[in-house]
């Protein structure tokens, strides 16, 4: 067990990834753990209203996001980690 963890973090989402080319336009370039990058999502999606006001688990790409999505215009919430996952090395 690693010291000073505050034994919330299971798994790699402590562990800092290093996110793409794409991915980085949002977040920053810096290697950041995953839960910050999902974050920094969030902040950019509320920033730029890009949640659904029908139905606020979908999410509606803009320019940056469509990068981030494989081209798609909208995406669910859950939809969206998966995405992330192929822009985290």
């Amino acid at each position: 067990m690693a010291t000073g963890s505050k034994g919330g973090a299971r798994g790699g989402l402590a562990r800092p990834v290093t996110p793409s080319a794409d991915l980085a336009a949002i977040t920053g370039s810096n290697p950041l753990p995953r839960s910050e990058v999902v974050s920094k999502m969030w902040d950019h999606i509320r920033k730029n209203n890009l949640q659904n006001p029908a139905n606020k688990r979908e999410i509606l790409a803009d320019d940056k996001l469509k990068k981030i999505f494989g081209g798609k215009d909208r995406v669910s919430m859950f939809e969206m980690n998966k995405h992330l996952s192929n822009h985290l090395k």
